[in-house]
C-alpha cells in the first residue's frame, strides 16, 4: 500500500501545481464541486419534504384516531363503562403522545429544510464569485495575450542583449505560453502513465 499512497500523493502534489499553475482551470474544478454540491443538497431538500408530507399524513391519521378514540371514552363514561372508558382514556393518551412524538420530528425536519435551503444560498452566491472571478481571469489572460508580443532585437548590440536578459520573466507572454505549453504536456504525460 506504500507505493501506492506515495504514487497518490504525488499525483495530487502534481495536480496541485498544475491547477495552480492554471488558475482558471482550477476555477473551473471549483464551479464544477460547487454545482455538484447545490445539485446534491437540493435532492436533500426534497427528500427531506416528502418525509415531512408524510409525517403531516401521520399526524392528521393521528388526530382522527384521537378524536374517535375521544368519543369512545366520552360514550363508555356516559353508558356507566367505566373500565372501556379507562382503556379508551389510555389509547387516547399513548396516541397523544405519539402524536407529540411525530410533531416534533416534524419540526426537526423544518429546521433541516430551512438550513438545507439556506446552504443552497450561500453555495449559489459562492458559484457566483467564482464565475466572476473566472471571468477576471479569463478576461487578463486574453489581454497578456492580445499584447504585441516583442523579440529583442540582436542586431542593436549587446547592451540590447543584456537588457532583455534582464527581463520580468513573470511578465513575459511568451514565457506564459511556454509555460502552460509545459504543463499541458506533463498532464498529457502523467495521464498516459496512468
Amino acid at each position: 500500500m506504500g507505493l501506492f499512497d506515495d504514487f497518490s500523493q504525488f499525483l495530487e502534489t502534481r495536480l496541485e501545481e498544475f491547477l495552480s499553475s492554471h488558475p482558471h482551470l482550477e476555477l473551473q474544478a471549483l464551479e464544477e464541486q460547487l454545482r455538484e454540491q447545490e445539485d446534491d443538497t437540493l435532492r436533500l431538500i426534497l427528500s427531506l419534504q416528502r418525509e415531512e408530507k408524510q409525517l403531516e399524513q401521520e399526524i392528521l391519521d393521528l388526530a382522527q384516531d384521537i378524536k374517535r378514540w375521544h368519543e369512545r371514552m366520552e360514550k363508555a363514561n356516559a353508558s356507566g363503562r367505566q373500565d372501556l372508558a379507562q382503556a379508551a382514556q389510555e389509547r387516547e393518551a399513548a396516541l397523544l403522545r405519539q402524536g407529540n412524538q411525530r410533531w416534533g420530528q416534524m419540526q426537526g425536519l423544518k429546521n433541516r429544510i430551512n438550513q438545507a435551503k439556506d446552504l443552497v444560498r450561500q453555495i449559489q452566491r459562492r458559484r457566483d464569485e467564482v464565475k466572476a472571478e473566472f471571468a477576471r481571469v479569463k478576461a487578463a489572460q486574453t489581454q497578456a495575450q492580445a499584447q504585441p508580443q516583442t523579440s529583442p532585437s540582436w542586431d542593436r548590440g549587446w547592451q540590447k542583449a543584456s537588457s532583455y536578459s534582464a527581463y520580468n520573466r513573470a511578465a513575459d507572454p511568451l514565457e506564459k505560453q511556454f509555460q502552460d505549453w509545459e504543463a499541458d504536456a506533463e498532464l498529457e504525460q502523467m495521464k498516459r502513465n496512468l
